[in-house]
């Protein structure tokens, strides 16, 4: 079934329920890569931009109630309801809509918890949680 083709100025948003990362509290842009394939005159988003670069370094978080923060890093799984099928620009599938996809922020350095007897570093690395895209093109489909 075909989808909304993503384009520079779609956002991406991300929810990590346990950890509060400031970085992902509102949806970010994306930056369409495409040199040949554009929405409404902007780049259309291949397979590869669906994870905009002030994401792709490490971000601060904290997970009461551990207050002082640590960072982590977040990665997004595009599943094939979200890429197409049959265009390709580059050799590469199009970002489309589709359903929600897997995101995983993992610790690099953990957030603590003050204690009189010394900070007590979060025991959780891995913090899953979705992701989803956001358009506002309602015109130009692909399959």
């Amino acid at each position: 079934m075909p989808d909304y083709l993503i384009r520079t100025g779609d956002l991406l948003e991300v929810i990590v329920p346990e950890p509060i990362v400031p970085l992902l509290e509102a949806p970010v842009p994306l930056t369409g890569s495409s040199t040949d394939v554009t929405v409404a005159g902007l780049p259309a988003c291949l397979a590869g931009d669906e994870l905009p670069p002030e994401l792709r370094e490490p971000m601060p978080y904290t997970a009461p109630p551990f207050t002082i923060p640590g960072t982590g890093t977040l990665t997004v799984t595009v599943l094939p309801d979200n890429l197409t099928v049959q265009t390709r620009n580059g050799g590469k599938p199009l970002l489309v809509r589709g359903g929600s996809f897997p995101a995983l922020f993992t610790v690099e350095t953990p957030a603590t918890q003050p204690t009189p007897a010394g900070p007590v570093p979060d025991p959780v690395l891995e913090k899953p949680g979705t992701a989803r895209f956001i358009t506002t093109n309602t015109v130009v489909t692909a399959g």
